[in-house]
């Protein structure tokens, strides 16, 4: 009686500080999602704040930069230049898009490290 009290009192120690380690990696990898997550939100927020300044000035330099063209012309001809013009953009929207395409599918998955740790973790539990 006198020697199960030890052994069964070791055993809950060992298995509360089981879960103890247990919880402090799930903790742990809480965090670093947390901290990913907040840098996903601000890369997100950043771009859109510069996509945006981009696409504003980009746009009023090219209306103002095609009237100028299109008036340089002579009356007859104003149309063919304004189409010419017109071409010229749908090529470059068409590039664009594939570019735009090309980088989104290139940049990697966010909370890579976050699935990194946890599959280490995995690994490390069946050793």
């Amino acid at each position: 009686m006198f020697d199960s009290q030890p052994a069964s009192s070791g055993l809950f120690t060992s298995l509360r500080k089981l879960l103890d380690t247990g919880l402090a990696t799930l903790q742990n990898r809480a965090e670093l999602l947390s901290v990913e997550f907040k840098e996903e939100k601000d890369h997100a927020i950043e771009l859109g704040i510069w996509l945006t300044m981009v696409l504003f000035f980009s746009i009023m330099a090219l209306i103002v930069l095609t009237a100028t063209i299109i008036l340089l012309f002579p009356q007859d001809l104003r149309v063919y230049a304004a189409g010419a013009i017109t071409l010229l953009y749908l090529i470059g929207a068409v590039w664009s898009f594939l570019g735009l395409r090309s980088r989104l599918k290139s940049r990697p998955l966010p909370f890579s490290a976050t699935v990194e740790e946890i599959k280490k973790d995995r690994e490390w539990l069946h050793k």
